[in-house]
């Protein structure tokens, strides 16, 4: 029954964040592109004032998934490159904590445009 439960929270915390985006797509000027720099400064800056931890610790995958998570993530490996490294830290924290997460976006890109053959639709 916990594991249903969590995954309720999950789905409804994610399905709200993903309905925010819909609502700015729809309703605003706003490029798909900016929203998704809205949402990972978003996720950084909740991080940094300390809103954004109970959500994580409430919904776990529901919020580290979106887009406002990869913002969690940075921010969270600066803030611990900062403690371990001092203020180098700042420039190298939120790199490493996201490259797996990077490499493996690039590593399936690739080999879905390889599987797959991506292109304009004429």
């Amino acid at each position: 029954m916990e594991i249903l439960l969590n995954c309720l929270k999950a789905f409804l915390v994610g399905g709200a964040i993903c309905l925010v985006g819909q609502v700015l797509i729809d309703y605003t000027k706003l490029t798909p592109a900016r929203i998704l720099v809205s949402y990972v400064v978003a996720g950084v800056v909740l991080t940094a004032i300390g809103c954004y931890e109970p959500i994580v610790a409430f919904a776990g995958a529901g919020a580290t998934v979106p887009l406002t998570g990869f913002g969690y993530s940075l921010a969270k490996g600066v803030e611990a490159a900062i403690l371990e490294y001092g203020l180098i830290g700042a420039l190298s924290g939120g790199l490493t904590a996201t490259s797996a997460g990077i490499a493996a976006a690039v590593f399936f890109g690739l080999l879905m445009a390889l599987l797959f053959r991506p292109g304009d639709k004429t």
